[in-house]
């Protein structure tokens, strides 16, 4: 079979509902990598609390973190490493907008940093649950570009906040982010995982008809609509089922990714 990339969605797709990746699971991508094909992650998730997936996993190729924002060999030095950022000013207009709406909380983040303005009381395991001094976010501590920011607010106040901040900076993405958590995340324009999925094709020379790639929400919507072949999760939602080219049997806790792939290679 020729080579595929087989890029992996995390949450709702390669983790079960417990935030975990099954035996079985395992075995399967091990097996597809025992082929010949690449298995590569491609997450929103920050690569701080995701490369303990990948090096469960063993893999040893690059990772997508930030939904395209990161790509880069986890504790390694990689030529092909890319990493975008959105103007440090951009933070510090949004903690000032802070004083006129009701926003739970600010974290700018990039490869090797994460500054908060205040502890997440969000039971979602993504943010510190402390901060040291040095760890808060604010002009003094924040010296670098970051690749990300999340806003925790209402949605009834994000269409407020992109009003403002997109007269300011064109150059931005925002997106909410799915699920019962609102929350607004923002990114240099154009990033998104099928961007970040697709370098790594055009790196490694891999045909984009010979990328398969696995998601369940809405940021995965440009990744399965653009690959050689997008699957959906069995538990995935309405809008990610609409422009897969197929959806698993199973859902994320019945090990559908493992089903669906270990099928799909032996044909």
């Amino acid at each position: 079979m020729t080579k595929k990339l087989i890029a992996l969605d995390l949450d709702g797709t390669t983790l079960n509902n417990e935030s975990k990746i099954t035996a079985k699971t395992i075995a399967a991508l091990h097996q597809a990598a025992a082929q010949g094909h690449m298995v590569a992650i491609a997450t929103g998730r920050p690569n701080r609390i995701s490369e303990n997936y990948y090096h469960q996993l063993g893999l040893q190729g690059p990772m997508v973190n930030f939904n395209g924002g990161l790509i880069h060999i986890p504790e390694h030095s990689w030529a092909g490493e890319y990493s975008s950022a959105i103007p440090r000013d951009l933070v510090f207009d949004v903690l000032k907008l802070k004083q006129d709406l009701p926003i739970e909380m600010i974290a700018a983040e990039g490869k090797n940093f994460v500054y908060a303005d205040r502890v997440s009381n969000l039971d979602i395991g993504f943010f510190p649950k402390a901060l040291s001094p040095d760890q808060v976010l604010n002009e003094r501590n924040l010296r670098a570009d970051p690749t990300s920011l999340t806003i925790f607010v209402d949605n009834k106040d994000q269409e407020f906040i992109r009003e403002t901040l997109y007269a300011k900076y064109p150059n931005i993405e925002m997106n909410s982010w799915g699920g019962a958590i609102n929350a607004l995340e923002i990114v240099e324009k154009g990033i998104n995982k099928y961007r970040g999925v697709q370098y790594l094709a055009d790196y490694f020379e891999i045909d984009n008809k010979d990328i398969i790639a696995f998601g369940d929400e809405v940021n995965d919507l440009e990744m399965l609509t653009h690959v050689g072949w997008g699957v959906a999760m069995a538990n995935g939602v309405p809008e990610v089922k609409a422009v897969a080219n197929d959806v698993t049997t199973l859902p994320n806790n019945e090990d559908g990714l493992a089903d669906y792939l270990t099928k799909y290679l032996a044909v």
